[in-house]
């Protein structure tokens, strides 16, 4: 699978779904953005089973702005809709493909419970 364009418009939808789905924030003119995109889009070829997301931080200000990215380029993993990773820099091949390999093996249903569980405890009480 080729990699998809992320903006405003289908950034919930995409990141919502189950499945994986890794994010690449990046923009034109910048050097190791470039230097790591073949590398992305060669793992999006060799995972048909996973979302490869590009985000053109330049086009879209509020989702940047939103996720807080002050560096470029940032890989985000999101898994059934549960954000997992979140790192600035380029990842060579090896270690793109470790992290889709960890990404897989998380326990989500144990990550969901967390999730509820600390939801539970921030919510107010009525």
């Amino acid at each position: 699978m080729a990699t998809v364009e992320i903006t405003k418009d289908n950034f919930k939808e995409t990141v919502g779904k189950d499945g994986i789905v890794i994010l690449d924030w990046w923009a034109a003119w910048c050097g190791p953005c470039r230097a790591f995109a073949p590398t992305f889009e060669a793992a999006s070829s060799k995972h048909p089973d996973v979302v490869f997301g590009k985000i053109d931080t330049d086009a879209q200000p509020d989702l940047s702005g939103a996720f807080e990215i002050r560096s470029i380029p940032t890989l985000m993993v999101f898994r059934d809709g549960i954000l997992l990773f979140s790192q600035p820099g380029a990842l060579p091949a090896s270690a793109l493909e470790e992290l889709l390999k960890q990404v897989r093996a998380v326990d989500m249903v144990q990550v969901k419970k967390e999730v509820e569980e600390r939801r539970s405890k921030e919510a107010p009480k009525a």
